[in-house]
């Protein structure tokens, strides 16, 4: 009797603890003003998950003196480099141009001429032209800039200085030309590869063209 009496009174005192236990979990369970924050979110393979962005972070290597100032160097040279390119092409590009447009149309009169004679009067009085109108630009010109007009003149006409000479004036007269030429660290043969070696200088005519409405 006094057994039965203290499970009923355990049973009657664990009622009342889970009793409490669910009113408090209810009362802890109502939502409140602070309960729900807004964040952003992006969805990763089907599931929803917040994201934050992560604040920069800078990282510095050690500061080289030395290397600093090589690189310095090396860029300034660069710099110089490309100014002088750059400078030269837009003083012979318009040159150049012209002197395309004179030796084609050379080319097509001298196709339509008949007799040495003839050709030969005709190149003596197109080659009085040319002196005059090409005399004084070039003397005035540095040797750097001679052999940037010169790869132009190969781009323009598809042919070297050294074949342009030897077609009109003769080989001996182009091998003269080019050995003067060697004196001067230059070359007449010189070539033009505008997808290679020559890439900087074709962006630069590109630009020249562009600038002043040149038709490529």
């Amino acid at each position: 009797m006094v057994n039965r009496q203290k499970y009923k009174s355990f049973n009657i005192l664990l009622l009342f603890v889970i009793f409490l236990l669910t009113k408090s979990q209810l009362s802890f369970a109502q939502p409140g003003i602070n309960d729900t924050m807004a964040v952003q979110a992006i969805v990763y393979e089907g599931d929803t998950i917040s994201f934050q962005c992560l604040p920069p972070y800078f990282a510095y290597s050690k500061y080289d003196a030395a290397t600093a100032y090589v690189r310095h160097n090396r860029q300034q040279q660069a710099n110089e480099a490309w100014t002088e390119l750059r400078n030269a092409v837009y003083v012979t590009y318009p040159y150049a141009r012209r002197c395309g447009i004179i030796i084609n149309d050379i080319n097509y009169h001298l196709a339509h001429i008949q007799g040495e004679e003839a050709k030969h009067e005709y190149l003596k009085t197109r080659e009085q032209e040319l002196r005059k109108e090409f005399t004084d630009p070039l003397t005035n010109m540095s040797i750097f800039q001679g052999k940037i007009l010169m790869k132009l003149i190969n781009r323009e006409t598809g042919n070297n200085c050294y074949n342009i000479i030897k077609g009109y004036k003769g080989g001996l007269t182009a091998r003269l030309y080019q050995t003067v030429a060697f004196f001067f660290d230059s070359n007449l043969k010189q070539p033009y590869d505008r997808a290679g070696d020559d890439a900087d200088i074709e962006k630069i005519v590109l630009e020249v063209q562009r600038m002043y409405g040149y038709r490529g």
